[in-house]
């Protein structure tokens, strides 16, 4: 009876003990399971990070690609500036020749008008720039009862003789002081336009170049109706 006890009491300590070995495979098999999925987790955080690298690198990529773009920007910019002191200078020459060239146009014009007028009448004129109702008349004189406006430009056009008629008009009603008994229109010019020389023939405007007059001599009777007193 005791060997039959000590039999079943070995086989039920068999039998927890294969249980035991059970739970312990099982645990194991757990556990494996537990770093398969803890590698498969680091996998996808190795995954991410690599994304994230990526991601940066194409980022830094990104930046260094903008700022190129920025110091091309700031090239071109300068350029511009550069280009724009540059236009700005020769704006300023180009103003600066045209002064000097409308000086000496109407030195000139000074020269050539007084000559002939000194040859046709005897008188002296000595011309000067005015401002008559804030337009500018080039060259304006008066000698004894006569007094004379001239225009002088590179191009003679028909608005040019018109423009002639009206500084006249302004002058004598704004400025009835210089006004004499009798007027001379004049334009000196360095390149007439036909339609402009036959206007200005109808207009009896005196028409000079350096080497002609294309236009004859008139002397105008100064309308003094109308004029202030």
């Amino acid at each position: 009876d005791n060997l039959a006890a000590e039999v079943k009491a070995l086989r039920e300590g068999q039998e927890k003990l294969w249980q035991s070995v059970e739970k312990l495979w099982q645990n194991v098999e757990k556990l494996w399971q537990e770093v398969k999925t803890l590698r498969e987790g680091q996998e996808k955080l190795w995954q991410e990070v690599k994304t994230l690298r990526e991601g940066q690198e194409k980022l830094w990529q990104n930046v260094e690609k903008l700022w190129q773009e920025v110091k091309t920007l700031r090239e071109g910019q300068e350029d511009i500036v550069r280009e724009q002191r540059r236009m700005s200078r020769a704006i300023s020459d180009i103003g600066t020749t045209l002064e000097r060239l409308t000086l000496s146009l109407e030195d000139e014009a000074s020269e050539v008008v007084g000559f002939n007028l000194r040859g046709k009448l005897g008188v002296d004129f000595k011309f000067t720039r005015i401002f008559a109702d804030s337009k500018e008349v080039d060259l304006y004189a008066s000698q004894g009862d006569v007094w004379v406006i001239v225009e002088a430009a590179t191009r003679l056009g028909v608005k040019l003789v018109n423009e002639v008629n009206r500084k006249a008009d302004i002058i004598r009603h704004r400025k009835p002081e210089l006004v004499k008994p009798r007027f001379i229109k004049a334009v000196y010019t360095l390149v007439p336009l036909n339609d402009a020389v036959e206007e200005a023939k109808k207009q009896g405007v005196w028409v000079l170049t350096w080497k002609e007059e294309l236009t004859p001599l008139v002397i105008h009777t100064t309308n003094t109706s109308n004029l202030p007193t």
